[in-house]
């Protein structure tokens, strides 16, 4: 059985969020729209290596001969442990990394906090024929912010209208924006944290905030609900992937990625010498 016949629908379609949607009432160890197991799924992983890593290449050797229009953006976002890290090296670590371009948003230095919360992350958007990874993003000012109040609530109120802008700006520059928020469990995070505690080649995983964090798990999951309420638009949909089981969350954005690169249909760019000529040259060298 081939890797796509496995999914009972696109990916997008399982995993998008439709109007009424609700955080809540997402089952974290599902498998939206996919019909196999654990094998299955790291089968059909494997498999889709190659025809994501020929989109990225016919992609990027746009890139160097300048020939190319589009490019995508993978925004994600997720409570610790969910698998980011994962996802980056499992799915997106299959590509030549020379077209890929990977943004980390940590706490904002005193120089990006004198501009506009979007301004760094502006000038993190992949240029045309390259995938970018924000490995969590400009998401972060409305979540950690909100939870924290480390804006007044008026500031986060007009952030998420500036994040629409913002990404529909992206958009209609070719930018394919693929928004995914892994949504694991209270309880399996506790697993995996206590994991990285028992195994000294995980510690340095481990950050004792987390526990802080997980005190606040309600305030979060509000937070992201609200988020994904007001920023999932037809140029940038927000995915929520539930991710419980590691397998199938990398299964579901590299079925995503290469969905969306298959929509931007990358061709080999055209040789603009004569190739006969060049075939002569090389010859009589």
């Amino acid at each position: 059985m081939s890797t796509s016949s496995r999914w009972s629908v696109p990916a997008s379609t399982a995993l998008s969020v439709e109007p009424g949607f609700r955080l809540a009432d997402v089952d974290t160890r599902a498998t939206p729209g996919y019909d196999g197991k654990k094998a299955d799924g790291q089968a059909d992983l494997d498999a889709g290596r190659a025809p994501l890593e020929a989109l990225q290449e016919r992609l990027f050797a746009q890139s160097v001969a300048g020939t190319a229009t589009g490019s995508v953006l993978l925004v994600l976002q997720a409570m610790d442990t969910a698998g980011k890290g994962g996802i980056v090296r499992h799915v997106v670590g299959a590509v030549d990394p020379q077209g890929v371009e990977l943004a980390s948003f940590k706490k904002p230095t005193a120089e990006e906090l004198s501009h506009d919360f979007l301004w760094r992350i502006r000038k993190r958007l992949p240029d045309a024929g390259r995938i970018g990874v924000f490995d969590r993003s400009h998401y972060e000012d409305v979540l950690i912010g909100r939870v924290r109040q480390l804006a007044p609530a008026d500031e986060i109120e007009r952030r998420y209208g500036a994040i629409v802008g913002f990404e529909a700006e992206a958009a209609h520059l070719g930018i394919r924006v693929v928004k995914v928020m892994l949504h694991i469990s209270k309880d399996e995070q506790r697993s995996r944290l206590a994991e990285r505690l028992e195994r000294p080649d995980k510690h340095w995983k481990y950050n004792p905030s987390d526990v802080d964090e997980r005190e606040l798990w309600d305030d979060y999951m509000e937070a992201y609900q609200v988020a994904i309420e007001r920023t999932s638009t037809p140029l940038a949909p927000w995915h929520v992937i539930p991710a419980d089981r590691k397998w199938y969350a990398r299964l579901a954005v590299q079925r995503l990625l290469i969905d969306a690169l298959t929509d931007i249909d990358p061709r080999w760019p055209t040789a603009d010498y004569d190739v006969e000529e060049e075939k002569r040259r090389l010859a009589a060298s």
